[in-house]
């Protein structure tokens, strides 16, 4: 079978599953599909604009079931013990390996990303499942901090139900992301998937049940953010939000969560750097700036948005990324040789080719792309801007597309500079081979998480989040279980201990 016919298949497939989950997809509440009594919106398949189903608002009464459903479930699963658990939560990786290439097909369908990379996302998806459930048996352990006169020990307890809101650019990955550890925590889940790709989450959610998971554990309720979105937000029996997603949405759900005193956990925006210097392995450098931005169609948060190249390489290395963004491939998503896909929706690429007006009249280059696809989808060519200044908006702003920004810096201290003159700080990437420059300019970035002469590569253990608008709060490794659970102290008396005695 050739590449056109398995991209025909897997389109298919994809399709097969949307339907199968019915004409207007509703809601898993308790354990039990809703149809869903809320407005119906369409949903559309970036690779060509067509209509592949409709999607409920959830009413007011249907997220108050949700929730009720969760609050519910919450005591018998966080009483449950670790091992069970794990042994649960494995068996959910089980089942997503057995269906990801499903999955898949449905992430290209209605994310209109790239199989290439698709095709992966899922069996990860599995792996965040597999890597949580192993620390759950220890996830309420502590610390000891004994005194003189106390025994001290911590304990951790996990938090309650909460809410889980995900976005619209890899959607099955991301939801396992921040589901995993919640219910590994012991916590119990109301998770709104983004409405422009909701069709993922409800298989992860069948999944789970599937598994095994007991009615309520795991809710999803689809909807608007300003409607669904800020009902979740509010409620008063969600004890915390995991967000990720653009950084205006989390700070109207910190807004929101504030009358309840909600906990959050924010993965938002980013305007990350590429530093490449001079003395740079460059064909290595280039290969990363390229895969980081251009992969997931541009629309990745840990995207290398800004590239900073030293002046006396700018000229050479912007040429030769010119002429690489000039041959990405572009087309199907479902077709295992396109590298890149379809924006998600027809808003999104208008305002990614706003940005092609602001940059040159700004004074910046257009070195490669620039124009929309004409045709079906909502296509937008790998553009390369060059010559840019760090005042510029297009080397300030989140354009969330194939779209890359190059600027030139003199020196150590210019790279700096105008690597953290943004609003963002969740990643940077730097690229030398002096490994003293590597730990100085590491440790002078303002960014949660820096990767040295290396595209992003997730290690689970490690802390993952950023700084300033990028976020709040880590991911990954035990830092998870720090949002998801409240630590609590335990001092107890030792014998000899004498209690001061007053009114005596």
């Amino acid at each position: 079978m050739n590449d056109e016919s398995q991209a025909a298949a897997r389109r298919n497939q994809a399709l097969a599953t949307v339907r199968g989950l019915g004409p207007r997809l509703g809601h898993l509440i308790g354990g039990v599909a809703v149809e869903g009594a809320g407005a119906a919106h369409d949903v559309l398949e970036p690779a060509t604009g067509e209509v592949i189903g409709q999607v409920h608002d959830a009413t007011a009464a249907e997220l108050d079931a949700a929730v009720a459903a969760a609050k519910q479930a919450f005591p018998a699963w966080a009483a449950m013990p670790g091992d069970a658990r794990k042994a649960m939560l494995h068996k959910v990786a089980d089942l997503i390996v057995a269906r990801a290439g499903e999955i898949a097909t449905v992430e290209c369908l209605d994310a209109g990303q790239c199989w290439r990379f698709m095709s992966k996302a899922a069996v990860r998806g599995a792996e965040n499942f597999r890597f949580f459930a192993d620390q759950a048996p220890a996830a309420r352990d502590g610390q000891a901090l004994p005194t003189t006169d106390h025994l001290n020990f911590t304990t951790r307890q996990p938090i309650g139900p909460v809410g889980v809101i995900t976005p619209w650019n890899t959607p099955f990955m991301l939801s396992t992301w921040k589901i995993a550890p919640a219910l590994a925590a012991g916590c119990t889940v109301v998770h709104k998937p983004a409405e422009w790709s909701p069709y993922s989450a409800r298989l992860l959610a069948d999944i789970a049940h599937e598994a095994g998971l007991p009615a309520g554990v795991l809710n999803s309720v689809n909807g608007l953010g300003e409607t669904t979105g800020k009902r979740l937000t509010e409620h008063p029996d969600i004890k915390a939000i995991a967000f990720v997603g653009d950084t205006s949405t989390g700070s109207a759900i910190m807004r929101q969560g504030s009358e309840t005193l909600k906990r959050v956990h924010f993965e938002l925006g980013g305007k990350n750097p590429v530093i490449v210097f001079d003395d740079a392995d460059l064909d290595r450098a280039l290969d990363a700036a390229i895969f980081m931005i251009y992969s997931l169609n541009g629309q990745r948060c840990t995207s290398s948005s800004r590239l900073l190249v030293q002046r006396s390489i700018y000229d050479l290395f912007v040429a030769q990324a010119a002429a690489r963004v000039a041959k990405l491939r572009v087309g199907d998503p479902f077709d295992p040789a396109t590298e890149v896909g379809p924006l998600i929706h027809p808003r999104h690429r208008d305002k990614v080719q706003s940005y092609m007006a602001i940059a040159t009249d700004e004074g910046a280059r257009i070195a490669a792309g620039g124009t929309a696809i004409d045709g079906p989808g909502h296509f937008f060519r790998p553009t390369l801007f060059a010559d840019a200044r760090r005042g510029m908006r297009i080397a300030q702003e989140e354009i969330f597309g194939p779209v890359l920004t190059v600027i030139p810096f003199d020196d150590e201290a210019d790279a700096i500079r105008i690597a953290n003159d943004v609003r963002y700080g969740l990643a940077a990437y730097l690229w030398t081979g002096n490994l003293d420059r590597a730990l100085r300019v590491a440790d002078a970035l303002e960014a949660g998480m820096v990767w040295v002469n290396s595209e992003n590569v997730r290690h689970l253990p490690t802390p993952f989040g950023g700084v300033k608008s990028s976020g709040i709060g880590r991911d990954g490794g035990d830092w998870s279980f720090d949002f998801y659970m409240e630590t609590k102290n335990v001092a107890l008396a030792r014998g000899s201990h004498k209690i001061s005695r007053m009114g005596v």
